[in-house]
């Protein structure tokens, strides 16, 4: 029976709130839990998650969406052991995708499903239909917040437009960058007040991230802080998260979007 990947999009509306940095060190935290983990770099036209952990690709998706290799060519090994699958820096085109597109992208993924048990999809900042394609086509929704008003705004906004227009329901939220583990649960509330009183939708906190010097280091060092620091509260926090997120339901059913590894769930069905 073919195994499903669980397949989370790591979002946030707002630059600046650390989701490149939260998706490899989360990556890093499940495949220390014996997960094979795959990292996207969604950020297509802007690439940086290889510039964070200092890796070097000569193929990118670009090369992939030119029909000259697949994806597997690609794929580069980050530290961990996750893999990583990079985009393109400073390519206009990539960050402008149609449709079709976007769509064979996302299908190209199904030839990785028998060696994958997580895929992280780092998306971009902003709510452009890149982002919103590939939040889309995932099963869960991490959404990366901080304590500024932009962030919470742009969160809210990103949450409102998924649910109003795609029927999103479920979003899980992690504050990061906090001073205290109260901070975070405040932060949640802010985001709760407003969601509540004008949307109909679930938000679940999945945990928080605090403010650590250690994660500013392991940047300038170009190193994930579990690999760099891995005693430090970030990395601590990091290894926690990957254990609630290791903790979620499979996928058991196709949601009715464009979705990675859409034939999985279908066959699921069907053999059920």
């Amino acid at each position: 029976m073919a195994h499903p990947v669980q397949v989370i999009a790591v979002t946030g509306g707002k630059g600046g709130v650390g989701k490149s940095n939260l998706s490899v060190n989360l990556a890093i935290g499940l495949a220390e839990l014996g997960r094979r983990v795959v990292v996207l770099d969604a950020d297509l036209g802007l690439a940086n998650i290889d510039i964070l952990l200092g890796i070097s690709s000569s193929k990118t998706i670009e090369n992939v969406l030119a029909g000259e290799c697949d994806l597997r060519d690609i794929m580069v090994r980050g530290p961990g052991g996750i893999r990583i699958v990079p985009a393109a820096s400073g390519t206009q085109k990539l960050s402008q995708l149609n449709t079709m597109e976007h769509a064979g992208l996302i299908q190209a993924f199904s030839e990785l499903a028998d060696d994958i048990d997580v895929l992280i999809v780092d998306t971009a900042a902003g709510i452009s239909d890149t982002v919103i394609s590939f939040v889309c086509a995932a099963q869960e929704v991490l959404m990366v917040v901080t304590d500024e008003p932009t962030s919470i705004t742009d969160a809210y906004a990103q949450i409102k437009l998924l649910n109003r227009d795609y029927d999103m329901f479920r979003f899980r939220i992690v504050a990061n960058m906090v001073r205290t583990p109260q901070d975070g649960h405040a932060l949640f509330g802010k985001l709760t007040k407003v969601t509540d009183r004008f949307l109909d939708v679930a938000l679940q906190y999945v945990g928080a991230v605090p403010q650590d010097d250690a994660v500013k280091r392991a940047v300038q060092r170009q190193k994930a802080v579990v690999e760099a620091y891995p005693r430090s509260r970030a990395a601590t926090a990091f290894r926690a998260l990957a254990k609630k997120v290791d903790a979620w339901p499979l996928p058991a059913t196709p949601r009715g979007h464009l979705e990675f590894f859409v034939d999985r769930l279908v066959q699921q069905q069907i053999g059920a």
